[in-house]
C-alpha cells in the first residue's frame, strides 16, 4: 500500500507538471524526427571535380555518372576556384604529368575525389597502353604517368577531425555557457533574489546588463581557457588570426550567455532547465556545420541559419582552416551580435512577470 501510494503521488506530481510531461514525451520525438531527416541524405558518390576543356576525353569518360566534371576553358586561379566553383579538386594533364590539386577543407570528400581521380587515371593508361602496344616495337617500353598533389588547405595528413574541431571548440563554448548562466538565473527566481531587486528601482535593463557583465567575464574567460588549452595543449593548427578566433568565441558566449538566461524564464526547477537541451542544443549539432548542409534536403538545412552555433561554425572554419580574415566572417559576426541584442532585449522584457511594483 505504501509503495501504491508513493507511485500514485509522483505520477499525480508529474501529470500536473504539463511542462515536464511535455517535454519528456515530445523532446525525443523532436530530436528523432531531426535525426531521420539530417541523416536521410543522398549516400551515393558526390564529387566535383574541374579540368581544363582541352583535356583528354577518356579521363572523363572513365568516372564514374555520379561524379560531375567541369571543363574549363582558361586557366583558373585555383585559390579562387575551388572555393567559389565548390569543386572538391582541379586536375591537369601535361604530357606525362598529372596535376591534382585537391580542395581539402572536407578531408572525407578529398579521399572520394582521389579514389575517383585514380581510377580513371589507370583505366585511362590501360587503355593508352594496348594502343600503344600495338603499334611499339617490342624493345620499347611504356612512359610511366606521375600524379603531383597539392592541397589548397591542410596537407594529405588532415582528418576528418580537422574540419570538426572548429566546430566542436564552439559546441563547447556554448553548451557550458548555455547551461551555467541559465542554472544561474534559475536560482536567482527561485531563492527570490531577482523579485527582491525588482521589488526597488532598479530598472529592468540594469539587471540584464549587470547580469551579462557579471556572468560574461567568466564566460570569456572559460572562452579563452579553451580557445588556449586546444590550439596550445592538443596542438590543433590555426591557419589565420588567433585574434578573430576569440572574437568568434567570445560573441558566441556571449550569444549563449544571453539565450541561458531567456530560456531560464521559461523553466521553474533545474530539471526543467535540463529538459531544454534537446530543444537548444542538440538541433544545432546536427546544423552547426559537421553535417554538410548541402547534403541535406532545402526545406530542412533552413532550419540551421536560426542557431547561432551555425554562423560561428562557418566563421571559426574561415579562421582555422582557410586562413582568412574579417573579409570572409564579418556577416557571420554581424549575425552573432544581432543574436545577442535580440535576445538582450527578451530577456528585459522577460523580467516584467517578476516586477510587482
Amino acid at each position: 500500500m505504501r509503495l501504491t501510494a508513493i507511485a500514485k503521488k509522483v505520477a499525480l506530481e508529474l501529470y500536473r507538471d504539463q511542462r515536464t510531461l511535455a517535454l519528456m514525451l515530445l523532446a525525443p520525438l523532436l530530436v528523432i524526427t531531426l535525426m531521420y531527416f539530417v541523416f536521410d541524405v543522398n549516400n551515393d558518390l558526390n564529387v566535383r571535380i574541374g579540368v581544363p576543356d582541352t583535356i583528354d576525353e577518356r579521363f572523363i569518360e572513365n568516372m564514374p555518372e555520379e561524379v560531375e566534371v567541369i571543363p574549363y576553358a582558361l586557366q583558373p586561379t585555383l585559390d579562387t576556384l575551388l572555393d567559389n566553383d565548390n569543386l572538391d579538386a582541379y586536375m591537369d594533364i601535361n604530357d606525362d604529368q598529372i596535376t591534382v590539386t585537391y580542395h581539402n577543407e572536407d578531408p572525407s570528400q578529398t579521399n572520394a575525389a582521389k579514389q575517383v581521380i585514380q581510377t580513371a587515371v589507370q583505366s585511362t593508361t590501360r587503355e593508352t597502353a594496348q594502343e600503344m602496344f600495338n603499334n611499339m616495337p617490342g624493345d620499347e617500353t611504356m612512359p610511366a604517368m606521375d600524379v603531383e598533389e597539392s592541397y589548397l588547405y591542410g596537407d594529405e595528413d588532415s582528418t576528418f577531425f580537422d574540419k570538426m574541431f572548429p566546430i566542436l571548440m564552439g559546441f563547447f563554448v556554448f553548451f557550458f555557457v548555455f547551461l551555467i548562466s541559465g542554472m544561474s538565473m534559475l536560482k536567482e527566481r527561485t531563492m527570490g533574489t531577482m523579485e527582491r531587486m525588482l521589488a526597488t528601482s532598479v530598472k529592468r535593463r540594469d539587471v540584464v546588463l549587470g547580469y551579462m557583465g557579471g556572468y560574461g567575464g567568466y564566460a570569456i574567460l572559460q572562452t579563452i581557457i579553451i580557445v588556449l588549452y586546444s590550439i596550445y595543449l592538443l596542438n590543433m593548427t590555426i591557419a589565420g588570426n588567433i585574434i578573430w578566433v576569440f572574437v568568434i568565441t567570445i560573441l558566441l558566449a556571449m550569444a549563449a550567455l544571453v539565450i541561458g538566461m531567456f530560456i531560464s524564464t521559461f523553466a521553474n526547477t533545474e530539471f526543467q532547465m535540463v529538459q531544454f537541451i534537446p530543444l537548444v542544443i542538440v538541433p544545432q549539432v546536427f546544423f552547426s556545420g559537421i553535417i554538410p548542409l548541402e547534403n541535406i534536403s532545402d526545406w530542412i538545412s533552413v532550419i540551421g541559419y536560426i542557431f547561432p552555433l551555425t554562423y560561428a561554425g562557418e566563421a571559426l572554419t574561415e579562421v582555422m582552416t582557410k586562413g582568412n580574415g574579417f573579409i570572409a566572417i564579418w556577416q557571420e559576426l554581424l549575425i552573432l551580435v544581432g543574436f545577442i541584442v535580440l535576445f538582450t532585449l527578451l530577456d528585459i522584457f522577460g523580467l516584467r512577470k517578476y516586477r510587482k511594483v
